[in-house]
């Protein structure tokens, strides 16, 4: 059996990198040879998640074909989001919790996609199915990606699945979910530290929408005046990202993690689909969203609904 490579989408958050790593721990127990890599380098959030747990951050790589024949997918199906060779690679599994989107394969595989929170709550299923014991820092690493990608189980995403994920990892892990959850999230929102292309690029995914390239970044804080503050610059690495990689339009949300309120902020066009999917209307720029704290549930698809009116 050749060796495959596991990794989940570009610009990683903590879910992309843990699940990475849970399912090739996972993989492992089946028989697999597989390597857990990121596309990118981990955020402040999940460098505060590693080193909690004393885990190595997984090596980075740009493409995988001059390495491997077969990748497995996580967190992500898009080819747009994933490595650049990966028409060059045959993909043999996907666990994810998104859309399904410019994605095929010339061979069947094995697809898992659940509508929920995050995929570590769908990679816990799958342990338990498989009657494969997850260790304490795979599960503490496994609750910390529940916890980002739910906002401590606040987001709209959340389902009971992952309230139960979450009660099963951190009773392995031995972790009182508050008090670790919101340090955990407030580590990751040292804003100051990051120049403003860092904040568009730091959480953004490419969208397809109707024939339009859009751009959709999250930038996560506990002061949204910290992010507002910065709309000038932040605007002009967003027009500039459009003209370099011809996005139409490119949409930064800044969301208090505390409050679960949003801030949009939009370069681009056509605005006016922008104030049409959410219902605002744009004031220099920029609208606000109060309760609006998911990208892929409360911003992709009203977005898309309303490109394709």
């Amino acid at each position: 059996m050749s060796k495959a490579l596991i990794f989940g989408h570009q610009n990683p958050d903590t879910d992309a990198i843990v699940a990475a790593k849970a399912f090739a721990y996972y993989q492992t127990q089946r028989g697999y040879d597989v390597e857990a890599v990121a596309l990118g380098e981990p955020n402040m959030e999940t460098n505060y998640v590693l080193n909690h747990f004393d885990e190595p951050a997984p090596r980075v790589v740009k493409t995988v074909s001059n390495e491997v024949d077969q990748v497995m997918l996580v967190d992500h199906n898009e080819a747009q989001q994933s490595v650049s060779d990966l028409d060059k690679v045959q993909v043999t599994f996907v666990v994810d919790h998104h859309r399904i989107a410019n994605f095929h394969t010339d061979a069947p595989l094995y697809y898992r996609a659940e509508p929920v929170g995050c995929v570590s709550t769908i990679l816990t299923e799958m342990f338990d199915e498989s009657k494969i014991e997850i260790p304490a820092k795979l599960a503490g690493l496994m609750l910390s990606a529940i916890i980002s990608d739910t906002l401590l189980l606040q987001s709209p995403t959340t389902t009971d699945k992952d309230r139960e994920a979450v009660r099963a990892l951190a009773e392995i892990a031995d972790i009182d979910v508050q008090s670790y959850g919101i340090a955990m999230l407030k580590a990751g929102t040292n804003l100051a530290a990051k120049s403003d292309k860092e904040l568009i690029d730091g959480d953004a995914k490419s969208f397809e929408m109707n024939g339009h390239n859009v751009r959709i970044g999250q930038i996560n804080t506990v002061d949204l005046d910290d992010v507002i503050s910065r709309q000038a610059g932040l605007e002009k690495e967003m027009n500039a990202e459009i003209a370099a990689d011809g996005y139409d339009l490119f949409i930064t949300l800044a969301t208090n993690v505390l409050n679960s309120d949003s801030e949009l902020i939009v370069a681009g066009e056509p605005k006016d689909v922008v104030e049409k999917a959410f219902n605002a209307k744009l004031e220099n720029n920029r609208a606000s969203l109060p309760g609006v704290v998911s990208r892929k549930k409360q911003v992709v698809p009203p977005l898309t609904d309303a490109f394709n009116a």
